[in-house]
């Protein structure tokens, strides 16, 4: 069995960061992470924008490098958009960057990397009538667990997580479905 192709992920510096880090920008992002190549037009009725609004901020994603045309979709005028990278990191020395701008940027991303995946799992659970049979509680899973790891630990189980996630890419079963996998691991205070 041939090995998964590796996600090109795009590794985030202080300026690109800047360049990303607005609400619509990531939205937008995730959109046609999700969904495919579209038109501003596509992107701003699906979002509940106006088509200026996401042409302005899809012209700053490609800026900076995470959307390009879709040439061999459009059709006369029409501008088609695709992402560039199928994920986002950011260096480690942007966490304690000086810059106020820096910071912002990377509190406005985390906040609503947060955000979406509260969404995401809250629309789930008030749908998950819909996809039963198939999609019991042996196929889905809210689960939530406390380790006490060290930092190097807990590196080491991000890797794993990922490297086991990363197993699975490029299945095409014709049952399958997108599924979304979100992992959280940060520590708590046990105070």
């Amino acid at each position: 069995m041939d090995e998964p192709e590796k996600p090109k992920t795009r590794q985030l510096d202080a300026r690109s960061l800047r360049g990303l880090a607005h609400p619509l920008r990531l939205e937008l992002r995730r959109a046609l992470r999700l969904h495919g190549p579209a038109t501003a037009s596509m992107l701003a009725e699906r979002l509940g924008e106006s088509s200026g609004a996401t042409s302005y901020h899809l012209r700053q994603l490609a800026a900076h490098g995470f959307v390009t045309d879709a040439p061999e979709r459009g059709k006369g005028r029409e501008r088609w958009w695709r992402v560039v990278d199928d994920g986002i990191s950011f260096d480690e020395g942007l966490v304690p960057d000086a810059d106020p701008a820096t910071r912002g940027a990377l509190d406005v991303l985390m906040h609503e990397a947060v955000a979406n995946h509260a969404r995401e799992m809250t629309t789930f659970v008030a749908t998950r009538h819909d996809w039963l049979p198939a999609w019991s509680s042996q196929s889905t899973d809210l689960s939530d667990y406390t380790l006490r790891l060290t930092p190097t630990e807990a590196a080491e189980l991000i890797a794993k997580m990922h490297a086991l996630i990363d197993s699975y890419r490029g299945r095409e079963e014709p049952d399958a479905t997108a599924v979304r996998i979100h992992t959280h691991a940060f520590p708590i205070s046990t105070d």
